[in-house]
């Protein structure tokens, strides 16, 4: 692609990478103006790029013509999640088909967890994890999960920030939190009560490979019902462990 190339400072690469990461949830569809904006790109640049990126079907046009991700990328997508995602498919079904619940799948990235498979129903409370998206650790079941088994200093570095609060819920207070890793370690799973979403609580236990957290396996119910999570504990551990077990020996330090 030669799209803006005469432009200093920046690579090709970095301005395609731009255009691309202009979309998130919030912004799913783009006006070319609002692209350029987003991206931090001239106008005329943007333009070039992304008829290129039309022609590869990276992007496409929404009905009213505004730009929205492409079925290319889509399908590019397809090949991320790994032998993890196909192993524990089965595992996540199987426990929603016992529960009835909203089941998914999250990795650690960064500070963040990533969301990378989801099995739900009609009947289930509606959630905003979805896959692929990504979220805070500390108010979520999962990434309670994933940060308690995480190194101390890991622990101590994430402890330091200034920890978001989705909710009055949220656990931010360092001392607090670090209790609260300090008993998912000593129980083997997470809680969480409103602390992401007011109307939710949920439950995860990690997935751990030779005592590294690969991933977590996470339930999600209405608040309504949180009395009923302790008899989805042991179906949850149940998979958790038996994903653990069909995965492969943990290799490099993580994301």
């Amino acid at each position: 692609m030669a799209g803006g190339s005469r432009e200093p400072g920046r690579s090709v690469t970095s301005k395609v990478l731009a255009v691309l990461g202009a979309f998130d949830p919030a912004h799913p569809q783009l006006t070319l103006t609002e692209l350029a904006r987003r991206s931090g790109l001239p106008l005329s640049t943007a333009h070039r790029l992304v008829a290129e990126l039309e022609e590869w079907q990276a992007l496409s046009r929404a009905p009213d013509g505004r730009l929205r991700v492409g079925l290319r990328l889509w399908e590019l997508g397809q090949l991320a999640p790994g032998p993890l995602h196909d192993l524990a498919r089965p595992w996540l079904q199987e426990l929603f088909a016992s529960t009835g619940e909203n089941v998914h799948l999250a990795v650690r990235d960064g500070l963040e967890v990533l969301y990378v498979d989801k099995v739900y129903g009609r009947r289930a409370v509606p959630i905003v994890s979805r896959t692929g998206g990504r979220l805070p650790m500390h108010p979520t079941g999962v990434g309670k999960a994933l940060l308690a088994y995480e190194p101390d200093w890991f622990v101590k570095s994430y402890l330091a920030r200034k920890l978001e609060r989705p909710t009055r819920h949220t656990i931010i207070e360092p001392g607090r939190l670090a209790r609260e890793l300090a008993a998912v370690r000593t129980q083997g799973y997470a809680l969480t009560y409103e602390e992401m979403t007011l109307g939710s609580c949920s439950a995860a236990a990690p997935i751990l490979v030779e005592g590294r957290p690969v991933a977590a396996v996470g339930i999600v119910l209405s608040s309504r019902r949180a009395r009923e999570l302790p008899r989805l504990i042991d179906p949850l551990l149940n998979a958790a462990a038996g994903i653990a077990k069909a995965s492969p020996p943990a290799s490099g330090s993580g994301p």
